[in-house]
């Protein structure tokens, strides 16, 4: 089986990441996920896991701890989702390798040669399962384990892809579970009140487990800490166990204290901007230090060093100056809050130039009151997905910035216009979903323009 022949096998489950609607509960089902890795013995349980979940930050909170476990000098193996560009991008596996480690994505060979391995079996389950067929993100997420386990990594960390309880990762059982920042998202799924998605998202802990949890809503935390108390969790807080203090920033990064439950973290430094970064990094030294419970310790010199090297694109990534041209995946209004901020506090412009495209699912309006004032310009483009709002419906959506908004067809459009039009002095700002960051990443780095690789070779 060729690498594209395993893509078109995959493809043919429901991906529910690109689907604009669908009956949440009838859709998931962690009952036939867990009868999927059974009859493929359970590849989950020969490693030892982190499980992250949250509405923002989760992805960067588990690429921190990531970052950190490898420079430990583990093999430690990272799922994530979506993607920006390739399939291949979820699954990450570090090696020590002397003193430098080697970190690389899943290869397109050992993908075709899983698929191969499993197809048999895929076939007969889809045809059989009492559950009904398994959707493309558990088919994926049975590959990512059993890739981790095939290789034998000493630990994973785990990205939830939506809520936390019905999730197809839910099925580890991890050493220590992280909850990054809780808002709306997803409501129509999750629940429309905020106790609602917190009892999903706390659907992910597990009895005697240690939870790390970032600063939240007072609502939120206390949905958490009833959650931890339940499951007879140990809970630290970011704000009441771990603390955080941020120094400086620039375009090139930013530099901050960090004191955790053991010990304290003076001047790190990370590429990733904005103070919802330093958020995150200090629940990842949260969530590194409470290994210690499980009998794992870290150095504070791999906790450094693997902040200071974290790599994770598509995060308010600068990708060209003169103009200034950054992507980034905000796609709720807490997320496009927190933009705004880190995009006034670090960068000069004369004018901000808004690429804008987002899913039909997200919180339109809210997205719109932070980013729309914000901006001198807006192009309203949509990703090459289902889910995507149309642009000419966004127009009507917002009137009292009609002036400034040009419709597009397609993301190359809107980022050809907007580059056309930008002085040396502006800044282009690229957003709304991380399938428009992907998009633009893509025709970018095609025509050589700022775009390095999610994982270097």
């Amino acid at each position: 089986m060729t690498y594209a022949e395993a893509l078109r096998y995959l493809e043919s489950f429901a991906d529910y990441e690109k689907i604009p609607s669908y009956n949440y509960h009838d859709a998931i089902k962690l009952s036939r996920m867990e009868a999927l890795l059974d009859g493929l013995g359970n590849p989950q349980r020969n490693f030892k896991s982190i499980h992250i979940a949250g509405t923002k930050g989760k992805g960067s909170t588990c690429v921190f701890v990531y970052s950190i476990l490898k420079e430990s000098g583990r093999k430690v193996g990272l799922y994530t989702s979506p993607h920006l560009i390739d399939f291949k991008e979820r699954i990450r596996i570090s090696f020590p390798k002397e003193m430098i480690p080697e970190e690389r994505e899943i290869e397109e060979a050992e993908v075709a040669t899983l698929v191969a391995r499993i197809k048999s079996f895929l076939d007969k389950f889809t045809s059989a399962s009492k559950f009904g067929p398994p959707s493309f993100f558990e088919v994926y997420t049975a590959l990512a384990f059993l890739f981790f386990s095939i290789k034998k990594v000493d630990i994973a960390v785990v990205e939830v892809g939506m809520g936390g309880r019905l999730d197809a990762t839910n099925v580890v059982n991890p050493l220590v579970v992280g909850v990054t920042p809780i808002s709306f998202d997803h409501t129509d799924k999750l629940g429309m009140t905020l106790e609602a998605i917190t009892k999903e998202k706390c659907g992910i802990i597990k009895n005697n487990c240690v939870v790390v949890a970032s600063e939240q809503n007072a609502t939120v935390m206390n949905c958490i800490r009833k959650a931890a108390i339940d499951k007879n969790a140990r809970l630290y807080e970011v704000g009441k166990d771990i603390f955080y203090e941020p120094l400086t920033a620039d375009p090139e990064g930013q530099t901050f204290n960090v004191r955790g439950i053991f010990g304290d973290y003076t001047l790190l430094t990370t590429p990733l901007l904005g103070r919802h970064q330093i958020v995150n990094a200090a629940c990842a030294v949260g969530i590194i230090e409470a290994l210690r419970s499980k009998g794992i310790l870290i150095c504070s010199h791999d906790i450094t060093s693997g902040i200071r090297n974290v790599n994770w694109p598509g995060r308010i990534q600068v990708i060209g100056r003169c103009p200034w041209i950054i992507l980034d995946g905000a796609q709720n209004e807490a997320s496009a809050g927190a933009l705004k901020e880190a995009i006034s506090n670090i960068f000069s412009y004369k004018e901000l130039i808004l690429v804008f495209g987002v899913s039909t699912d997200k919180d339109i309006e809210g997205i719109g009151k932070n980013l729309f004032p914000f901006a001198d310009k807006i192009f309203f483009t949509r990703s090459n997905t289902k889910r995507a709002a149309a642009p000419e419906a966004l127009k009507k959506r917002f009137p009292d910035h009609e002036k400034k908004i040009t419709l597009t067809f397609n993301v190359r459009e809107a980022v050809e216009l907007a580059r056309r039009q930008a002085k040396p002095d502006d800044l282009i700002l690229v957003t709304g979903s991380l399938f428009v960051v992907g998009e633009t990443l893509d025709f970018l780095s095609r025509n050589g323009i700022g775009y390095e690789k999610t994982v270097k070779d």
